[in-house]
Order: structure tokens, then sequence, then C-alpha cells
């Protein structure tokens, strides 16, 4: 795997912002930077990543298949214990999904090694889906790349695909928190998507979905049939409207046996079940946070996003601990596999499940060993 080095297209801002990418800058940093790409062959991408993937999202759902029969593993995971049936009920009624990401350390050699499941409110789509395969595309159309250069990028395609499967015939709300434009941009491109299988769609802020004594509705007092939200089933379970997702009929998405995988709790139960597995990485639940993190592990929080949180401590002594407000559920510890180091910046690669199946890769850089939410995404092509 390559960083190369290439300058950026004329006029980029504005094409994004008229995509509807307006996300590209946040508080003046970079967040898309185009300024270099990465290079991989297509036997990485095959057999480094996209089969992988595919193994370890089957591993996932026979993960969800175990913890949602086990009171003793749903506990284990610091899921509600009221909580526990409905979970239970959406995956034995086979609540439909639309996706998920893993985040691997790869560097071009040897297995990926997975570090976090993002699989109920992941980041990041619309810029690894829409935003870098138009910059491939104008990057060929200006000769700036070969004309046979590619991208591990299908996840339009078969987003398509699932929406249209899911054959929703009443309004499908999308919904996101006020006041985030990532978040906004994220439920419009979805939106989209849907609206092009036909599917009636209307936008909703979360803090204004009400609930009548009987369902949940919208300003208007009208019912919400389906429901896309852009909020964590960690935070949902621990709000007011929690308690009445049992008895609904709305249909969430993602649904609720996501909650099993939305936590890094799943990672030393993903090891226990498949131990050996050379994407997987060593973890377990840490019996003791106070302690300082040994070297070659990595401490996380249950339910930190974003980086937050996290204590690292590399086998060469190397150490990163980042603050952040996710104190209060437990920790896991996982062995250390450091990202790979291009120049002055620390690579993740993100490799996208739509509905069952891999569906493409998005790379996101930082100055430091440790992904944030201020860590900048930089698009990839396949060459040979």
């Amino acid at each position: 795997m390559k960083r190369i080095a290439i300058n950026e297209r004329p006029n980029w801002q504005a094409r994004a912002e008229s995509n509807g990418f307006m996300f590209h800058t946040i508080d003046g940093e970079r967040y898309w930077d185009e300024r270099a790409y990465y290079q991989l062959t297509l036997a990485q991408v095959e057999k480094d990543l996209e089969d992988p993937t595919n193994e370890i999202h089957q591993m996932c759902m026979d993960l969800v298949s175990r913890v949602v029969d086990s009171e003793e593993l749903l506990g284990k995971l610091s899921i509600p214990a009221a909580y526990f049936d409905p979970i239970r009920e959406s995956w034995k009624e086979g609540h439909p999904h639309l996706y998920g990401r893993m985040d691997f350390s790869y560097d071009g050699t040897g297995p990926a090694k997975l570090l976090e499941l993002n699989y109920d409110t992941p980041t990041s789509l619309y810029e690894c889906s829409a935003q870098q395969w138009d910059w491939l595309d104008q990057c060929i159309q200006l000769g700036m790349l070969p004309k046979h250069a590619d991208q591990f990028n299908s996840i339009e395609d078969q987003l398509t695909q699932v929406f249209s499967d899911l054959q929703i015939t009443k309004p499908f709300y999308f919904a996101s928190i006020k006041g985030s434009e990532e978040d906004k941009g994220t439920t419009d491109y979805l939106r989209m998507i849907a609206e092009k299988v036909g599917i009636q769609t209307q936008h909703i802020y979360l803090e204004d979905i009400g609930h009548n004594g009987k369902r949940f509705v919208d300003l208007k007092d009208e019912w919400i049939p389906h429901l896309f939200k852009l909020h964590a089933w960690e935070y949902i379970t621990h709000e007011d409207f929690g308690p009445l997702i049992a008895g609904s009929d709305t249909q969430f998405f993602e649904p609720m046996w996501k909650a099993i995988l939305s936590n890094k709790g799943a990672l030393p139960l993903l090891w226990e079940f498949n131990k050996g597995h050379p994407n997987l990485l060593e973890s377990f639940v840490d019996s003791d946070p106070s302690k300082s993190v040994q070297a070659g592990w990595v401490r996380k929080p249950f339910y930190s996003r974003e980086g937050a949180n996290i204590e690292l401590h590399t086998a060469d002594a190397q150490q990163v601990k980042v603050d952040g407000p996710y104190t209060d559920a437990p920790y896991i510890l996982q062995q250390c596999a450091p990202l790979p180091k291009y120049g002055d910046s620390y690579s993740l690669i993100g490799s996208w499940v739509i509905g069952d199946n891999a569906a493409g890769i998005g790379i996101r850089e930082d100055d430091s060993l440790v992904t944030k939410d201020t860590s900048r995404f930089v698009p990839h092509i396949i060459l040979d």
C-alpha cells in the first residue's frame, strides 16, 4: 500500500458543496483531504480486506445469534435488562439492517487486524461512497490518474439494492440531531438513495419526534412508520422515549439488535468464539481499569466514540491517552496493532458492509496513533 501525493482538483470545494458535501472542512481544518491518495493492488483489496470483511461479518451475525439467547452475555455487554427482550425479538423477527463499518489496521502486508466494529451509527458514509468516487471520476477525466484506475466502492449501488429489497410503501423518516451538519448530510444521502427506488421520505430532527401515547409521531402528529435514526441505541436506552420502543409499531433502522455490535464489549466475545483468527486481536474485559495499560495493549471503554477515552501503549513504548466523556461503562483491553505510518500520518481503513456484503473502504488519517473525529479522510484507488 502506497501513499502518493497529488494536486487538488480546481474548485473542488464548490463541486463538493454542489453535490451536498457541506462538511468537507470542519472548524477551519481540512476533513476531506485530496492532496494525497492511497494506492492498493486488486489482490490486497480482495484478499486482505474484502474477504476478511465478509468473513468477520458472518462471525458478527453468529455472535448476535448467541448473545440474544443468553441473558448472561447481554448483561456482560452492559445492556439494561429491560431491553433484553426487545433486542431478542428484533433479531428473532429478522428486523432488516442497512450497513456497518469495521476499522482495520493494515499496511498492505499480512492480515488486516480488526480494531473496532461500528454497526449502529457509523460515520463517513457519504465521503466514502459519493465523494471519493466523484474524486476518482473527475481525476481520470482531467488526466490526473490513469484511465484504468479503480476503487473498492460499490456502496451506493448496494445501498440502492438494500432499500429496494425493503419494499417500503409508507413514509420513511430519516432523523438526525439538530446542529450537526455531518449527521444531516449523511441522512440526506440515505434519503436520496431511498427516493431513487420510489420510497417516500421525510427528514425529521430527533428532538422533534414525539409520542401520542400510542405511536411515535412527527410535529404534525403523523405516525412515523419507518425511522432511520442517526442516534446510538446505548443513548436511547437511557432516554425518556427508550421504554416506549418495545410497544412501538415503528420499524427502526438500525434495528435494536445492533446494540449488541455497537459497543466494544462485543470484541472480547468475538475473540472468545473465534480464538486465533488471523484478523482478530486478543481482547478481554478489563477487570481493573485503574491499573496502567501494559506495553502492547490498548484500553477502550465499551461506548467510546471517535477515539475518546482511548489509552494506548505500543510494544515499543509509545503511549497515547485521549480524554473524553465515556467513563461510565466497563472497559476492554485489546492487543495493540498500531496503525501504519506514512510520512507524518497514521492511517486507518474503514471497511463497509452494506446489507450483508463488503462494499468498499475509506481511509482516515491522523497525526497520532488514535483516529478521532478531527481525523482527515483521504481517497484511495486500486491500481496494479
